[in-house]
C-alpha cells in the first residue's frame, strides 16, 4: 500500500510543473525584448524573437533552480511547493534549469554575437542568484540587473546595440529591485517599510514614464535643457539623474509624442501600471502581513508588463506597446489557476 502511495510522488503531474515553472510570470518576459526592441528604435523582427525565445528559457531555468535551491526552506514554510511535496524530483529540476539554460544560450547565439555577449552574463546572474545571492543583501540588486539585461538582451538581438536601451533597462531594474525587496516578507511578513518604499518607488517610476520628454535624436554630450532651454540644475537628485539619462541616452530617431494617441497610450499605460502595483503595495504597507505581502509581489510581478508597455510607447512604440500589454489578461486568467509567487 505504502509503495502504490509513494509512486505518483515520483510522476510529476503537469500542474506540478506549472507551478515550479510558475506560468502566470511567463508573460512578464516577452515585454521585455519588445520594450528593448523599442528603444533601438527598431520594429521587432526575427532576431528579437529569438531574443524572446532565450529570454523565456533563461527565466524559467531561474524559476526552477530557486525552487531547487530553496529545498530547505520550502519543506519548512511552503511544504505544498513541487519539490517538498514530491511531486517533481530535485535531480529533474535540476536538469531542468541546465537544459534550460543552455537552450537560452544557443538561442542567443543564433541571435547574433551581440546577444550570447549579454545572454552570457544574464545566466551567469540568474545562477548566482538562486544559489549564493538570493538571502544576501546583494540578492534585490542581482535580481534587478538580471532584468536590465533582459531588457538588452532584445536590443542586442535586435539591432547589435545596447547603449539606446539603457534608459529603459535602468527603470525596469528599478521596478524589480522593489518588487524583490517586498518578495522577502512573503513567509514570514515584513515591516511597512518596504511596501512603502516600493509605493515611493512606483509613483516615481509612474511620474518618469508620462511626464518626461520622449526619446528623441539627442547627442550624448549635450545637457539636458530645463524648459525654459537653460541647462538642467545640479542637484543630486535620483530624479533628475533618471531624468537626464532619458533625456541624452535614448534612441536616435524622432519619436512625436505630441501626436494626441501617442500620449493617450502613454498616460493609459502609466496609469494602469501605478494602479497594478500601487493598490497592493498600500494594503502591504497598512498590513505586512504574509497573505497581503504576496498579494502586494504578485501584484508587482504583474504590474511588470504594463511597465514593459509603458516603455515601449515612451519609445515612439505604440503599437509594441498595446502588443506588450496584451499579455496582461492571459496573465490574469493564468494566475487565477496557478501562483505567481
Amino acid at each position: 500500500m505504502s509503495r502504490r502511495q509513494a509512486a505518483p510522488r515520483h510522476r510529476p503531474h503537469p500542474r506540478a510543473w506549472a507551478e515550479l515553472l510558475r506560468l502566470p510570470a511567463l508573460f512578464t518576459v516577452p515585454g521585455d525584448a519588445l520594450a528593448g526592441a523599442a528603444a533601438t528604435g527598431e520594429r521587432p523582427g526575427p532576431r528579437t524573437l529569438l531574443g524572446i525565445g532565450a529570454s523565456l528559457c533563461l527565466y524559467e531555468a531561474g524559476m526552477v533552480l530557486n525552487d531547487w535551491a530553496d529545498q530547505e526552506e520550502d519543506a519548512r514554510e511552503r511544504p505544498h511547493r513541487p519539490l517538498p511535496s514530491g511531486r517533481v524530483r530535485p535531480a529533474s529540476a535540476l536538469l531542468a534549469a541546465g537544459t534550460l539554460t543552455a537552450a537560452g544560450l544557443a538561442l542567443a547565439a543564433r541571435a547574433g554575437r551581440p546577444a550570447l555577449a549579454v545572454a552570457t552574463p544574464l545566466a551567469a546572474t540568474v545562477w548566482a542568484y538562486d544559489l549564493a545571492l538570493k538571502h544576501t543583501p546583494a540578492g534585490p540588486a542581482a535580481m534587478a540587473a538580471a532584468r536590465a539585461l533582459d531588457l538588452l538582451l532584445g536590443a542586442a538581438a535586435t539591432t547589435g546595440r545596447t547603449r539606446p536601451a539603457l534608459p529603459s533597462a535602468a527603470l525596469l531594474a528599478s521596478h524589480t529591485l522593489a518588487v524583490t525587496t517586498v518578495s522577502r516578507g512573503e513567509t514570514t511578513g515584513s515591516s511597512p517599510a518596504p511596501p512603502l518604499a516600493a509605493l515611493t518607488a512606483t509613483a516615481l517610476l509612474t511620474h518618469l514614464l508620462t511626464n518626461t520628454p520622449a526619446d528623441r535624436s539627442a547627442t550624448p554630450s549635450a545637457a539636458p535643457p530645463t524648459a525654459a532651454g537653460a541647462p538642467a540644475p545640479r542637484h543630486g537628485t535620483l530624479r533628475r539623474l533618471v531624468r537626464d539619462a532619458l533625456t541624452t541616452a535614448g534612441p536616435r530617431r524622432s519619436t512625436p509624442d505630441d501626436r494626441p494617441h501617442h500620449h493617450a497610450v502613454r498616460t493609459a499605460l502609466g496609469a494602469a501600471y501605478a494602479l497594478t502595483a500601487g493598490r497592493p503595495y498600500w494594503h502591504a504597507a497598512l498590513n505586512p502581513s504574509p497573505p497581503l505581502v504576496q498579494r502586494a509581489v504578485g501584484g508587482g510581478v504583474r504590474a511588470t508588463i504594463p511597465l514593459q508597455a509603458a516603455l515601449a510607447a515612451r519609445s515612439g512604440a505604440p503599437g509594441t506597446a498595446l502588443l506588450i500589454a496584451a499579455l496582461a489578461p492571459p496573465a490574469r486568467r493564468t494566475a487565477r489557476r496557478v501562483s505567481i509567487t
